[in-house]
């Protein structure tokens, strides 16, 4: 059988384990998405990206959806993206992809004159010590993360006294990878963390997270909470805007924002890959989703 297109998932997430409140959350979010591709007129399926019995010249498009295991399987991912994208349509695609899996796309939307978190990058090899790079910022309340990283892998909050601690961590992510620093962001713990949805260019629907008592993450796999939010005119022009600034086709992405310490709306990130896009709580976001890919795949 030949589909229009196949939504993509990865190989933990294909079966649903209706005993795991997670597992049926993704599926329901993956269903959402099926259905509405459907009603759209599309021949729909749904595989794990690396599923090694799938024929990927039976699809016309592919679309992430759920993915979470790339960042930790790169080295495998990699080379599948650029096989696949060879032959079929990806959503979002190839180009879109590498541009958004390194964080270093902040320095180039702050370019753009879209505001955000402020951030210092750490290039991979660099022999400075932690105290060295973060006496030079000035900053009290700190965040340090990789460039390239989800779900909040190696990320650590730590006040400026505290830099010690931290230092042999640092040198070996260092060492490894790329890192980035940034002031924490106060409001993280008050207000939570806006997440506006941005299907086909306009804003459909937002949530709130916000993290458990005691931490600072946000994500609900960290124990955080996710609330419904109507977004104010103000934040979704900015969420727009900031996706405009993307220099490559975006059919979807969440838009992660707070306000930040001078109270000013500032991204955290742009999620452009496999974000989860909380349709769950906005069915008719999904359509929206179905319809935006059915016209770029009708157009070529």
């Amino acid at each position: 059988m030949t589909y229009d297109v196949t939504v993509l998932t990865d190989r933990r997430w294909v079966r649903e384990d209706e005993n795991d409140w997670y597992s049926r959350q993704l599926h329901t979010e993956d269903r959402l998405v099926l259905e509405a591709l459907q009603r759209a007129g599309l021949r729909a399926a749904r595989r794990a990206w690396d599923d090694p019995d799938f024929d990927w010249n039976t699809t016309h498009a592919a679309l992430f959806r759920t993915t979470w295991d790339y960042f930790d399987r790169f080295a495998e991912f990699s080379p599948w993206l650029d096989k696949v994208g060879r032959s079929i349509r990806l959503f979002n695609e190839a180009a879109l992809i590498r541009w958004n899996i390194d964080k270093h796309y902040l320095g180039a939307l702050a370019e753009s004159g879209i505001n955000t978190v402020p951030t210092y990058f750490v290039e991979r090899g660099d022999p400075r010590s932690l105290l060295n790079v973060t006496a030079a910022l000035g900053w009290e309340d700190l965040i340090l993360k990789p460039t390239v990283s989800g779900a909040a892998r190696h990320t650590y909050r730590f006040a400026h006294t505290e830099t010690e601690t931290l230092e042999c961590t640092f040198g070996d992510l260092v060492e490894a990878e790329a890192m980035m620093l940034q002031p924490f962001q106060a409001q993280v713990l008050e207000a939570g963390e806006l997440s506006l949805m941005v299907i086909d260019g306009k804003v459909t629907h937002a949530i709130r997270k916000t993290p458990k008592k005691g931490d600072f993450r946000v994500q609900d796999d960290h124990g955080g909470s996710v609330h419904q939010h109507t977004p104010s005119a103000e934040e979704a022009r900015f969420a727009e805007a900031a996706v405009a600034a993307v220099p490559f086709d975006v059919l979807y992405a969440r838009v992660d924002l707070v306000r930040d310490n001078a109270g000013q709306l500032a991204i955290m990130e742009l999620e452009m890959i496999e974000p989860e896009l909380f349709f769950r709580f906005c069915p008719e976001a999904a359509d929206r989703l179905a319809h935006g890919l059915a016209h770029r795949l009708a157009r070529h």
